[in-house]
């Protein structure tokens, strides 16, 4: 892109994008096309070939370029991967939002680079390389300031440059809890209007305190080598968000949940002994909450140009350990009631209790398992009223 009205191209300062500028990823990875931002480290990518997890883990939720400027105009050149399914509509691109000082001041969006067509019927992936996309943010305040851009919570993208007309340097860090939280699909913002607006940005921000989401679509399966960076990542606060993807995936059934839940907790506990553990069980959805797994995409729909979700298991199969939404509720709480005992920092919050059964009358899931725009601020709001608040295991204890 060109520089802007009356501004010189050598008024331009480049800065190199380093690990200083960004927050909310674990590893940076420089490719020759820029530089991708990973949500899950090497050793855990290499441990499970799944394509699934690796376009989740490598769409930055909750990533986020934290700067210190005088600028009033930003640039930021990204190769972003536009990710769609064969059948169904064009998903809008993804969007940038702009932070200054802690609240909102911009959004932007980045049409253009590479398309990835996913074929729900064969499995098959279709790649179309693109070219680089210039964001670009102006009239920016002139003093100095701390400056946030979150990266689109469901687009792979590609730091390549980042421009100012004025020097950057990186925000100094701030004296705020580390808040780690993993989930599914629901936690990574699918749905939502945009990445501060996914349900656990908006949490954290109301609860003033820092992110690194591990929400990963498709992908909270109760996997060890997730578990294990969830052992290793620093933290003040944890939260997991178990179960629909266990159902959906109709990957395990009771009997190998209990155990994967009990082993997945105590490798937590292996790196956090002490922090305040939070587990939360799914939100109300009307496709799996007595019928298992797996889901699938609904074909009609889909060849109507609607994406939608349905669930194919046969409820008779519960008796034989068959997965369902409620089964996992009980067997969720059971199971921290029983580790609790022992473990006064371990703690269980009913997802229903953030979005039951009288919310999907009034806001309903469009595609029978994901929360709109609206759904994921009441959810971030009461997740933050329920965990942050005076009652509530993350509070702040004096």
């Amino acid at each position: 892109m060109n520089a802007p009205d009356g501004a010189a191209a050598s008024g331009w300062i480049t800065t190199p994008i380093t690990a200083a500028f960004v927050r909310g990823a674990l590893e940076l990875e420089p490719t020759e096309r820029g530089l991708l931002p990973h949500r899950l480290p090497a050793r855990a990518r290499a441990q499970c070939p799944d394509r699934q997890l690796h376009l989740a883990e490598s769409q930055p939720s909750g990533v986020r370029l934290v700067l210190r400027t005088r600028a009033t105009t930003i640039e930021l050149d990204t190769l972003p991967t536009k990710i769609g399914f064969r059948g169904a509509p064009r998903r809008p691109d993804g969007t940038y939002d702009l932070l200054v000082d802690g609240r909102a001041a911009g959004r932007a969006s980045a049409p253009g680079g590479d398309v990835l067509t996913l074929d729900p019927g064969t499995g098959s992936a279709e790649p179309r390389p693109g070219s680089v996309v210039t964001v670009r943010f102006t009239d920016l305040p002139d003093r100095a300031k701390d400056v946030e851009i979150w990266l689109p919570h469901n687009e792979i993208t590609r730091l390549v440059a980042l421009r100012t007309d004025a020097p950057v340097e990186p925000a100094p860090s701030v004296d705020r809890r580390v808040w780690l939280h993993h989930g599914s699909s629901i936690s990574q913002g699918s749905n939502a209007a945009s990445p501060s607006t996914t349900w656990p940005a908006l949490a954290a921000s109301l609860g003033g305190v820092e992110l690194v989401n591990l929400g990963l679509s498709g992908s909270a399966l109760l996997d060890p080598f997730t578990a294990r960076v969830l052992r290793d990542t620093p933290a003040d606060l944890i939260s997991l968000k178990l179960g629909i993807n266990v159902v959906g995936g109709d990957v395990m059934r009771l009997r190998a949940f209990t155990a994967a839940v009990h082993g997945f907790l105590d490798t937590v506990r292996d790196g956090h002994p002490t922090t305040p553990l939070l587990v939360v069980s799914p939100i109300y959805c009307p496709i799996h909450e007595d019928t298992p797994g797996p889901g699938d995409f609904d074909v009609a729909a889909l060849r109507a140009g609607t994406l939608r979700f349905r669930a194919t298991g046969d409820p008779t199969e519960r008796a034989a350990g068959k997965l369902t939404l409620n089964v996992v509720r009980d067997e969720l709480a059971r199971i921290v009631a029983q580790r609790a005992a022992d473990d006064p920092h371990l703690h269980y919050l009913d997802g229903r209790d953030l979005y039951g059964e009288s919310d999907f009358a009034e806001l309903p899931l469009p595609d029978a398992l994901h929360p709109d725009a609206a759904a994921h601020r009441r959810i971030g709001e009461r997740f933050a009223a329920l965990a942050f608040g005076p009652d509530g295991p993350f509070a702040e204890r004096g």
